[in-house]
């Protein structure tokens, strides 16, 4: 099993530009799989994207991916900020990263353990 890196990068995104805004992982997961279904993607079951887009928040909270946003940068108790590990993440699953080792494929390899703290900063040490 592996993770929906293009889903996880729409939430990190819009927590890196959400400042004053409500973080609202359904609504980006919604937006994702309609982008997708333009593009031909087939068909995309919304309601499973949406559960995964609010796993993935916990998940990206609880492995300091993400952090509550501090109230003096706009915090409202519903909005976060990218932490360095965050940041990182970000930027190696850019999927406008070009060539054949992507990082995301590096990524794959560990699976589900990819996004423990333990195992991705071993991943991001090495891919730096």
């Amino acid at each position: 099993m592996k993770y929906n890196w293009d889903l996880i990068e729409r939430l990190l995104q819009h927590v890196q530009s959400s400042a004053n805004e409500r973080f609202n992982p359904r609504k980006y997961a919604v937006q994702l799989a309609e982008e997708e279904q333009r593009a031909g993607a087939g068909p995309i079951d919304e309601d499973e994207l949406k559960a995964q887009a609010c796993d993935y928040e916990a998940l990206l909270l609880k492995a300091d991916f993400i952090a509550p946003r501090p109230e003096a940068e706009g915090g409202n108790g519903e909005n976060f900020v990218l932490t360095d590990r965050g940041l990182q993440l970000l930027n190696m699953i850019d999927s406008s990263f070009p060539g054949e080792q992507h990082p995301r494929e590096v990524l794959d390899r560990e699976g589900l353990a990819a996004l423990t703290p333990e195992i991705f900063d071993k991943i991001a040490l090495k891919a730096t």
